[in-house]
């Protein structure tokens, strides 16, 4: 593997951490949101992640990434909640809140924080071993 392959590897992994954690933030913003239907109440979002390796079969050089395949909407349900006096109670008085679950977004949070600082260390230490490398010329 060419050493200019692991920028893209890991590029593509701090790639597919921002998304995480562009959704986490997101799904944590509309965790308190109420809607008076389940057709309208903001649903939790995850993203989905391949690896993908691409080989080609006449050279020995393969290289590895993280391909981001969608963004999928959770299937739980929405929580129903009896509340007559709110506003935006149906006619049955009742309100309907996200299926965000704010604790497991918070490790969500931090473990794409913690894979996100990873892949900027892989950058960091391959950045150093090719000054090193380049040094032993002198």
């Amino acid at each position: 593997m060419s050493s200019m392959n692991i920028f893209d590897i890991a590029g593509s992994g701090m790639n597919a951490q921002n998304l995480r954690l562009n959704l986490v933030a997101s799904n944590i913003s509309n965790a308190n949101s109420v809607s008076s239907s389940l057709s309208q109440v903001y649903k939790s979002r995850q993203p989905v992640f391949a690896a993908e390796l691409k080989s080609i079969m006449d050279q020995q050089d393969a290289t590895s990434k993280v391909n981001v395949l969608g963004v999928v909407e959770s299937q739980a349900p929405a929580v129903m909640e009896y509340a007559p006096n709110h506003p935006m109670a149906d006619k049955d008085g009742y309100i309907f809140k996200p299926n965000v679950n704010t604790v497991e977004e918070m490790a969500n949070m931090m473990s794409a924080s913690r894979s996100y600082q990873n892949n900027v260390e892989v950058l960091n230490t391959a950045k150093q071993m090719m000054l090193q490398t380049l040094k032993l010329g002198r």
